[in-house]
C-alpha cells in the first residue's frame, strides 16, 4: 500500500512527484532499498516564496523494506536550503511482538531553522501547521490504498521465506508441509491470543472489561495499553497504577508510547516523592480555606460526570495566597484532583459505563482587575503545570460564564500555559448567555443548575468574599515560607517625593499592545496617571522601560499638544493593592507616573518641572513607599488569545467584540483593593 503513492499521488496534491535515485536488493531478496528525489509544492505566502525565490522544495526519501524482519524504515531530509534549514523524518511500520495482525507505526521529525532572510519564526509555524495536516493526511492515503488493494482481491500477502526454501516447497508435496505454516494457517491462536479471549489479569485486556471501565479502544490504543502496563509490571516493583491512569497519559501524548511512558514516570516520581497517594486520607483543608476558598463538588452533568463548582470571580485570590501560604493552596487543588479521581470511579460503577473525567463550571462575576496580582498570576501558572503534567485528560469540559470584559486579559497570560487538548475543551460565556438553549442546560440537568445561576438546586459551594487582613501571615511566617523573597524578586520598589515623581517609561512597537500594572502603596497617598508622548522623549540617560525619576519631557511640551493624559488620575491611599490594564491606541512612548497626592487645589494632570523635582530631591520631607510591577503583552499575543477565545465553542463573541473592536476607544482600567 505505501509503494502505490510513487511516482505520483493524487490523494497528496501537494506531492509532485518523484524519481529513483538509487535501488538495491539483498543476495536472498529479503531486503529491498529504494532511495528517491521527492518533489514538494510549498505551501506558504506569496511573499516569503518570492523572497526564497522556489514555488517547490526538493526531499530525498530512503526506504528500506525488509522482508525478513517485517519491517519498513523510511527516511526523509531536505535538500533545498540545506544550508540553511534541517528537517529530518523517521517512520517504521513493524509487525507488534504479541499480535501479527497489528501493525505499530512510529514517525518523528525535527526542524532546526539555521537562518531563513529573516523569516524564521513564519516558516517554523508555517512548517508544523504543514506536517500537523500531513500526519493525518497520510494515514488516510495508506487506507486509500489498502482499501484499493482489498478490492482488486488482495487480502494477504504470504509471509516472506528465502529462496532455498521456497524451492524445495515447490519440489515437496502440499500434503508434507507443515500444518501450522504461517502461510496456511496464519497467527498461532495460542501464541497470540485476541484481546477478547483472555482476562484482566493477564496480558490482555477482556473485551466487556474495555467497555465497561475504559470505553472504546482500538486495536492500536489497546496494544499501547497492554504494551505500557507490561513495561511497568517489570521495571516498577510494587503498586502499579490502574488502566484508566495510565489510559489518560497515553490520550495525552496522542498514544505515542515512548512519549507517554517519559510523562508517566515523572508522575509516578513526583507522587512518591510528594507522597499524593496518601493524601487523601492525610490532607484537612485550614478551617479559613474551607471558609472563604469559594469551590466544591456539586452532583454531575448530563454525562454522569463528577461536576465541580469554582466561584473564582468571588475568590479573594490574593488574601487566600497572604493568609495561607501558596504551598496550602497548591495541596488543596491536588486534592481536589485526587478527589475527582476517585468520584470517576464511583460514578463509573454507578452508571455502568466508564467515566475518566470531570466537568468544571467556572462562574466569573465579580473577576476585576485584582485578580491580576501578578504573585497570584505566578501561582496559578505554577498550578496549572502541575495538574497539566501530573492529572492529564482528567478535565473533560470546561463551563465558563458571566466573563467580564476583562477577562481577555488573563486570559493572554495564562492561555499559552494551557495544553492545547484542554483549550478545546473550553466553553465561554459572557453575560446572561448561558441561559436557555445552547447554555448550560446542554450540558448540566435543569434540577442541577445552582441557584445563583438562576437554576433551582441550592448550591453549598462557599461563597467566597476578601479574607480580613487580620487572618494574613505574619512576615515571619512569609519568610519562612519563601513567599517574601519571591514576590520580591517580582516587585520594584519606589520612593516618591513632593514634587517629584516616579516614573517608567515603556515604548510600545504596534497598537493593541496592553500594559498591565501591579502595585501596593506601602506609605502614603500616591496619584497614579498614565501618559502617551506624541514625540519622542528628550535624550537622556533612561532606556525604554527602565524607571527615572525627575522630567522625562521637554519643558516646553503642554498636556493635550505634545502628550496626552490615556488613564485618568487615580487617587491610591495608603494600604491599597492597585491592578490595572490599558489597551493602547497608538504606538510610542507612554509614561507610568506615580506622585505625592496633593490637596485638590494644587492637583492636576500635568508633567512637573525641573526645578520641582530637583528641590524635592535635595529637600527633607515626607515621601511615599510603594513595591509596582508591570508588563506588555504584545499585540501579536493579545489578538492571538482573542482568536482563541473565539475559537473555542462558546458565546463569548459579544464580549470579544468589545475588547477588540479596532474602531472602539482604548479600553483601560484599574481596580484598588484593600
Amino acid at each position: 500500500a505505501y509503494e502505490k503513492r510513487f511516482p505520483t499521488c493524487p490523494q497528496i496534491p501537494v506531492f509532485l512527484g518523484s524519481e529513483v535515485l538509487r535501488e538495491s536488493r539483498s543476495a536472498d531478496g529479503a531486503v529491498h532499498v529504494v532511495e528517491r528525489s521527492c518533489r514538494l509544492r510549498v505551501e506558504a505566502p506569496r511573499l516569503l516564496r518570492k523572497i526564497a525565490g522556489v514555488e517547490h522544495v526538493v526531499f530525498v526519501q530512503r526506504n528500506v523494506l525488509n522482508r525478513k524482519e517485517r519491517t519498513l524504515l523510511i527516511e526523509a531530509h531536505n535538500e533545498t536550503f540545506a544550508n540553511r534549514v534541517v528537517v529530518k523524518e523517521n517512520c517504521s511500520y513493524r509487525v507488534h511482538p504479541e499480535n501479527e495482525d497489528w501493525t505499530c507505526f512510529e514517525q518523528s521529525a525535527s526542524l532546526d531553522i539555521r537562518s531563513f532572510f529573516g523569516f524564521e519564526s513564519a516558516l517554523e509555524k508555517i512548517a508544523m501547521r504543514q506536517y500537523t495536516a500531513n500526519v493525518k493526511r497520510g494515514k488516510e492515503v495508506i487506507e486509500h490504498y489498502l482499501n484499493e488493494l482489498i478490492s482488486q482481491g488482495t487480502s494477504h500477502i504470504p509471509r516472506w521465506t528465502p529462496a532455498l526454501a521456497r524451492e524445495e516447497d515447490a519440489l515437496s508435496p502440499a500434503g508434507q508441509r507443515e500444518p501450522c505454516s504461517l502461510e496456511v494457517c496464519g497467527p498461532s491462536s495460542a501464541q497470540n491470543p485476541t484481546p477478547e479471549s483472555v482476562s484482566t489479569d493477564g496480558d490482555k485486556l477482556d473485551a466487556d472489561y474495555i467497555e465497561r471501565c475504559l470505553g472504546h479502544l482500538t486495536p492500536m490504543q489497546e496494544s499501547c495499553l497492554v504494551q505500557l502496563r507490561h513495561w511497568l509490571q517489570e521495571t516498577h516493583k510494587g503498586k502499579i497504577p490502574k488502566d484508566e491512569h495510565i489510559l489518560r497519559f497515553l490520550r495525552a501524548r496522542d498514544f505515542h508510547l515512548d512519549r507517554a511512558r517519559e510523562m508517566l514516570c515523572q508522575s509516578l516520581s513526583w507522587r512518591e516523592q510528594h507522597q499524593v497517594d496518601l493524601l487523601l486520607e492525610t490532607w484537612r483543608p485550614p478551617a479559613l480555606l474551607e471558609e472563604f476558598y469559594a469551590g466544591g463538588w456539586h452532583y454531575h452533568d448530563v454525562d454522569g460526570r463528577p461536576l465541580y463548582i469554582l466561584r473564582l470571580g468571588h475568590m479573594d485570590t490574593k488574601g487566600l495566597m497572604k493568609a495561607v501560604g501558596e504551598e496550602v493552596l497548591l495541596q488543596h487543588i491536588l486534592s481536589v484532583n485526587e478527589e475527582g479521581q476517585k468520584r470517576c470511579e464511583g460514578n463509573t460503577k454507578q452508571f455502568g459505563r466508564p467515566i475518566s473525567s470531570w466537568t468544571c463550571l467556572v462562574d466569573l462575576e465579580g473577576l476585576s482587575l485584582r485578580h491580576l496580582w501578578r504573585p497570584g498570576v505566578k501561582a496559578l501558572l505554577r498550578m496549572i503545570e502541575v495538574v497539566e503534567g501530573n492529572y492529564p485528560e482528567t478535565l473533560g469540559r470546561l463551563l465558563i460564564v458571566r466573563a467580564p470584559r476583562v477577562f481577555p486579559v488573563l486570559w493572554t497570560l495564562i492561555s499559552p500555559f494551557i495544553n492545547e487538548n484542554t483549550r478545546q475543551k473550553f466553553l465561554i460565556y459572557s453575560g446572561s448567555n448561558y441561559q436557555g438553549p445552547g447554555g448550560l442546560v446542554d450540558y448540566l440537568d435543569k434540577d442541577v443548575i445552582p441557584d445563583f445561576l438562576g437554576g433551582e438546586c441550592l448550591c453549598n459551594v462557599p461563597e467566597g468574599g476578601l479574607v480580613p487582613k487580620s487572618l494574613y501571615l505574619t512576615e515571619e511566617d512569609q519568610e519562612h515560607g519563601d513567599q517574601l523573597r519571591q514576590w520580591r524578586e517580582t516587585y520594584h520598589s519606589a520612593s516618591v517625593l513632593h514634587g517629584a515623581p516616579h516614573e517608567v517609561t515603556v515604548e510600545i512597537l504596534e497598537r493593541e499592545s496592553v500594559i498591565t500594572w501591579d502595585f501596593d502603596i506601602l506609605r502614603g497617598d500616591v496619584v497614579f496617571s498614565l501618559y502617551h508622548a506624541k514625540q519622542a522623549l528628550t535624550p537622556g540617560p533612561w532606556e525604554p522601560g527602565a524607571r527615572a525619576g525627575g522630567q522625562l519631557t521637554d519643558r516646553g511640551w503642554t498636556l493635550g499638544a505634545d502628550f496626552s493624559c490615556v488613564e485618568a488620575p487615580l487617587i491610591c491611599r495608603e494600604g491599597e493593592s492597585i491592578q490595572g490594564s490599558h489597551v493602547t491606541r497608538w504606538p510610542g512612548v507612554y509614561l507610568l507616573q506615580w506622585r505625592m497626592h496633593s490637596p485638590p487645589a494644587h492637583a492636576a494632570c500635568s508633567l512637573p518641572g525641573v526645578e520641582d523635582v530637583l528641590t524635592a530631591v535635595h529637600s527633607p520631607g515626607p515621601r511615599c513607599k510603594l513595591l509596582y510591577y508591570y508588563e506588555v503583552l504584545a499585540s501579536e499575543d493579545f489578538r492571538g488569545s482573542m482568536s482563541s477565545l473565539e475559537s473555542c465553542a462558546s458565546r463569548f463573541s459579544q464580549l470579544s467584540a468589545a475588547t477588540s473592536s479596532s474602531s472602539a476607544p482604548s479600553h483601560s482600567s484599574s481596580l484598588a483593593s484593600r
